[in-house]
């Protein structure tokens, strides 16, 4: 079962997702770092980058949107496609023998509808697309494509086929649908709902497109309480909690709307100790942070995130099991298949995964992990791909990247290491200084003296482990080295004085 911790503040709202008594997702929203996907802005083209196919758009943001050539619908495109992933519609670009060149469908000052795919991310613009998607409850309306198409997710053939005969029905014939995993089960009422809600809504898009100025906001996104409310809270949601009266009534009235059926499951949260320490959020947010995660059985997973990829080891630690070699590795990495994908969707991990799993002899344990592991990415509403493990017990994965990563969003870069995660020891340093001491004294009138200023760790080396280079060193250039502390320095760095 799944439940919902909603904690608001004047200063951001986070929003916890457990399942199974574990953290599955953690959101969080910062009234100052609101994002924009889903936004839909009246945008004026820039550059138009042929070599890329691409193209900078200026929808009003402090940098320019980028538009690739793929994310532009024309009539060379393909239907939209529902994948496993209903939070975002992505749509099957045309072939690029099929595709228009994008300096034949842009020009330099022209004005065109977009939506926001993926938010700014450091140093990136954001990523938007051509494509228009209204999510609802229990659909995504696609203007202009007059497809229908069902998620993945929902895997009943009779099902599938009664939905979209309902869909296909309601909707008009320039109207496109996705079928989203929340309408299962559901009856034609609550699909007609839904339908109308969202061709008024694009009514509403349409008619404010018509008087607005260039860049411009033309229809917003539901913030991120109605936006997981919608997305999360279905049959399976044992309770929503909240922690604060304004926006408990604010999600009660959303889902007295949508969902009236389970409005008693919302519930004030008005306990003295705070609601995600009650559930140990806190503890379990601190443990995403970390590189290293142990296993209950001992055995421990690292991951590491690079520009690149990210990469995740698997190791036996403390494990060290009851009868053979192989049956240990083969516990320890299922133990760690459910692990990995948890924290994957709590770090909000995105791009290429690589998994390095203990190695296993037999090529059935091989196949039991690797089908572990997809059984365990099923959960996952973002979209993966996961290919069999190789030889050297590597498995390349990827997951779908929709927003930042909770790492960015919780950490900065550290001032100290300068993001590298290390900074140079000590005898690096020391021996750095006495060579720059060297170079110094090259230029220097004799009688000169030289006093270098360093962090109190750098000094205590320099006249105790490195002593003896220190007094080699003023012999040699016959002047005298005054090493001062000065504990305002960073560890690398040194100011060299000379009179």
């Amino acid at each position: 079962m799944r439940r919902i911790l909603i904690n608001t503040t004047p200063q951001e709202t986070r929003i916890a997702v457990m399942e199974d008594n574990g953290l599955a997702e953690f959101l969080i929203e910062r009234n100052q770092e609101k994002g924009c996907v889903g936004n839909i802005y009246k945008g004026r083209v820039g550059r138009v980058l042929p070599g890329m196919q691409a193209a900078f758009v200026d929808i009003g943001l402090e940098k320019a949107a980028f538009l690739h050539a793929s994310d532009i619908e024309s009539p060379a495109g393909l239907p939209a496609t529902a994948n496993g992933n209903d939070d975002e519609v992505l749509f099957e670009p045309a072939p690029e023998q099929r595709r228009l060149r994008i300096e034949q469908q842009l020009s330099p000052d022209q004005e065109i509808l977009v939506q926001v795919a993926k938010d700014p991310l450091g140093m990136k613009g954001a990523r938007i697309t051509t494509h228009i998607s209204l999510p609802g409850r229990f659909l995504v309306f696609m203007p202009n494509t007059g497809h229908v198409a069902v998620s993945r997710k929902i895997e009943d053939e009779k099902e599938k086929k009664r939905l979209k005969e309902i869909v296909q029905e309601l909707a008009r014939e320039d109207e496109g649908f996705i079928i989203r995993t929340a309408c299962e089960g559901r009856n034609k009422r609550d699909i007609q709902s839904d339908v109308r809600f969202l061709t008024k809504l694009w009514g509403r898009i349409r008619k404010r497109l018509e008087s607005a100025s260039t860049p411009e906001l033309i229809h917003q996104d539901l913030d991120l309480v109605p936006r997981t409310i919608r997305d999360f809270f279905n049959a399976n949601t044992e309770e929503v909690v909240v922690d604060q009266p304004r926006e408990y009534r604010r999600v009660v009235e959303f889902v007295k709307q949508f969902m009236p059926r389970l409005q008693r499951r919302v519930v004030l949260y008005d306990e003295p100790e705070p609601l995600l320490d009650r559930y140990e959020i806190e503890r379990k947010i601190r443990k995403a942070l970390e590189p290293k995660i142990w296993l209950n059985s001992g055995g421990s997973i690292h991951i590491e995130q690079t520009e690149a990829l990210t990469a995740v080891d698997v190791n036996t630690g403390r494990y060290v099991g009851k009868k053979d070699l192989e049956a240990t590795v083969v516990k320890i990495n299922l133990e760690a298949t459910r692990e990995i994908v948890q924290q994957l969707r709590l770090r909000n991990v995105g791009g290429i995964i690589i998994i390095d799993f203990i190695d296993m002899e037999q090529a059935a344990n091989r196949k039991k992990v690797y089908d572990a592991l997809k059984e365990a990415v099923k959960q996952d509403k973002a979209k993966t791909s996961v290919l069999p493990i190789s030889r050297l017990g590597l498995v390349e994965m990827t997951r779908q990247r929709t927003r930042e990563n909770l790492g960015n969003v919780l950490l900065s870069a550290c001032p100290y290491c300068v993001g590298r995660g290390r900074i140079k020891s000590q005898p690096t340093v020391a021996y750095e200084i006495l060579r720059d001491i060297k170079r110094e004294s090259a230029q220097l009138e004799n009688g000169s003296r030289i006093t270098v200023h360093v962090h109190p760790g750098i000094a205590n080396f320099l006249y105790d482990d490195a002593n003896e280079g220190l007094e080699a060193l003023e012999r040699e250039i016959d002047r005298q080295v005054i090493i001062k502390a000065d504990s305002a320095l960073h560890q690398e760095a040194y100011e060299i004085e000379t009179a």
